[in-house]
């Protein structure tokens, strides 16, 4: 006879895939922020020394969303297809080449926008590809 004090585990979760892609996207904004975050770090660096770096709010704030998106990376890989989901981190390239442009004024070239219309349809067919 089972011991009723005896705590069952929790039941098993899972992530569908449409979770797992929306995982792995705010991956893509988690990491887009950090690296904006590390570009504004290192151009308010008084000098290359480790105090400086590690003594940077900048700094540690974008490794520290670094980690987030590294954590939501994990949870989605866990339930959903590596064919997939890593397919759809190319979509930071695309938020950093549009903060870059509003933040730090970088140019927005023609190349620079059919390159992120490349990346999306790109993203875009292989999401269509997957298992359903």
């Amino acid at each position: 006879m089972p011991d009723p004090t005896a705590i069952a585990p929790p039941p098993s979760f899972r992530f569908s895939r449409g979770q797992s892609i929306a995982l792995v996207f705010g991956c893509t904004i988690f990491g887009a922020g950090a690296q904006i975050l590390i570009k504004t770090g290192a151009q308010s660096l008084s000098s290359a020394g480790v105090l400086a770096m590690l003594t940077n709010f900048h700094l540690l704030a974008g490794y520290s969303l670094y980690g987030c998106s590294t954590a939501l990376l994990i949870l989605a890989l866990r339930d959903g297809e590596l064919s997939i989901l890593y397919p759809v981190i190319s979509l930071t390239f695309v938020w950093v080449t549009m903060l870059s442009s509003l933040i730090f004024k970088e140019v927005l070239t023609p190349l620079k926008l059919v390159g992120i219309l490349i990346i999306v349809i790109g993203v875009a067919v292989l999401g269509k590809g997957g298992k359903q």
